[in-house]
């Protein structure tokens, strides 16, 4: 008896297993599975895509008062908290940050001042010493998606262009739905918080485009080729008609939101919509719904080309790590390509253009070099560097000898 007992129950326990491990499995398959077509289904709809893309929801401002810098390690007065107004009247949160010389040559006074957010930045001793100094430059930074201005490497990167012997005061600012700005974000928008940003520092502060660099990061790159493209190559004016930026320095750049998008992984671990290149047609269709499109390639192949027509000038630099789990480097290439056919035609054939690129690339050792395309006052330069990521770069060399490239090494204190 005891062995026929024991014989049932195993077999009843086997039979338990057999209908139990499929039941498992289709719960482990299904649940990610049921998951991932909620949130393709989601990012279908322009109100749910733009917070997945933009993440400005994603902050951490209940860690510290971003009225008061000092918590970023900036000398007490230093920045300026204030406002800026878009041409749709929404109000932007933004911080003017002085270059510690001019800072140290002015502590007393300035340290004497009011702290905190001001309601009228052209009061300032800040103010002032940007406005009426005739060789004042300016970088206006354009930040990545998600958070405020003082996230992460953020804070870092404001001080690595300002800092020491810097003479370049620093204005960032977040987008509209960021931080502390009113509005909700979309690609037109967030160029109109970049032209907002440009028209203050041109009409308010009076620094002239020449003496103005824009930086853009991740997101913040596919703005700034946006406001490059509406100063510096606008199609409103006149031909010959147009501004020239000191320069403009991209960082972790993309040639279009729709062709990142669709090899992107958060991290370099979790895919997003990578698994939909197993049905290219479903992958077009799920691109062909993203409403932000940030076509960056097309504008820097616009915008070359309007420059080079008017005999303008341009400074653009591109900048990688190689390490970077974000976006990949490969993106980078796309751009500089595309800058390239603005100022030499469309007509170099791939196989065509790598031999002219390899011709112009100094290799600096492995997964590192720079490559640069002249012509006439016209510098197209991309360095891929090895080490970084997708955030630390923002604050490593490259970065900083981009911008002092585009206003020249031979400025006084740089020398």
């Amino acid at each position: 008896m005891p062995k026929t007992k024991t014989r049932h129950q195993q077999q009843l326990f086997n039979n338990s297993m057999a209908n139990t491990v499929p039941i498992v499995i289709a719960s482990l398959v299904g649940a990610p599975l049921a998951l991932y077509t909620l949130f393709l289904g989601l990012s279908a709809v322009p109100y749910f895509q733009r917070n997945f893309i933009y993440a400005h929801k994603v902050h951490t401002l209940w860690w510290g008062n971003i009225n008061k810098p000092e918590q970023w390690g900036f000398a007490k007065n230093q920045v300026t908290p204030f406002h800026l107004t878009t041409a749709d009247n929404e109000t932007l949160y933004a911080w003017h940050i002085l270059p510690l010389p001019v800072y140290s040559q002015h502590e007393a006074k300035l340290s004497s001042q009011p702290s905190g957010f001001s309601k009228d930045i052209t009061t300032t001793e800040n103010f002032r010493l940007l406005r009426d100094d005739p060789n004042a430059k300016l970088v206006i930074s354009f930040h990545g998606n998600a958070a405020q201005l003082t996230q992460g490497h953020r804070p870092a990167h404001y001080h690595s262009l300002t800092s020491l012997h810097s003479p370049y005061h620093l204005l960032t600012l977040d987008y509209r739905g960021f931080g502390l700005s009113t509005g909700s974000p979309t690609e037109q928008g967030l160029i109109l918080d970049a032209e907002a940003a440009v028209h203050w520092a041109v009409h308010t502060a009076g620094v002239p485009a020449s003496r103005i660099v824009l930086v853009g990061h991740s997101l913040g790159t596919a703005v700034a080729a946006a406001a490059t493209e509406r100063f510096t190559a606008p199609r409103a004016r006149a031909p010959g008609h147009g501004w020239d930026f000191a320069g403009v320095v991209l960082v972790a750049g993309f040639s279009s939101l729709p062709d990142m998008l669709s090899g992107y992984s958060i991290a370099g671990w979790v895919p997003v919509l990578r698994p939909l290149t197993w049905w290219p047609w479903l992958l077009k269709k799920v691109m062909a719904r993203v409403v932000d499109q940030w076509q960056s390639a097309e504008r820097w192949r616009g915008i070359v080309s309007a420059v080079k027509a008017r005999g303008g000038r341009l400074r653009l630099s591109l900048v990688h790590a190689r390490n970077d789990w974000d976006i990949p480097c490969h993106e980078d290439d796309k751009l500089f390509r595309a800058a390239v056919e603005g100022l030499v035609g469309e007509g170099v054939g791939g196989e065509e253009f790598e031999v002219q690129k390899k011709r112009r690339k100094e290799v600096r050792g492995k997964h590192s070099f720079v490559a640069t395309w002249r012509e006439g006052d016209i510098e197209i330069r991309q360095e891929l560097f090895p080490h970084g990521g997708h955030n630390a770069v923002l604050i490593y060399a490259p970065v900083v000898l981009a911008v002092m490239r585009s206003f020249g090494l031979d400025d006084e204190g740089l020398s």
